[in-house]
């Protein structure tokens, strides 16, 4: 039995989506109609970054995404390339990107 987890844009007008565990974002919430913009997709454009939650159990970015979130974000350890995140628990989404 697949779990759901909600994911919610706190500051804007869309409502919160339900998406299955290890959905991946970039690919889920295009069709899901969100606020969330997408790019490249591969984690080097920074249209997608966001703030994520602090309780959201999501895995550290790589190296790759790393760098880039030092150079768009640096002051912000919480921010993150939403077209990089394998769902994994609730999730709230700040829009901090393009």
């Amino acid at each position: 039995m697949s779990r759901t987890f909600k994911v919610e844009f706190p500051g804007t007008i869309f409502e919160p989506v339900e998406l299955p565990e290890g959905a991946n974002l970039s690919e889920v919430l295009t069709a899901e109609n969100s606020p969330v913009l997408f790019g490249c997709r591969t984690g080097i454009c920074g249209t997608c970054l966001g703030k994520i939650s602090t309780s959201a159990a999501i895995e550290p970015p790589d190296a790759e995404e790393q760098e880039v979130l030092e150079v768009l974000a640096d002051d912000d350890p919480n921010a993150r390339l939403c077209c990089q995140i394998e769902l994994k628990s609730n999730l709230k989404i700040v829009l901090l990107g393009a």
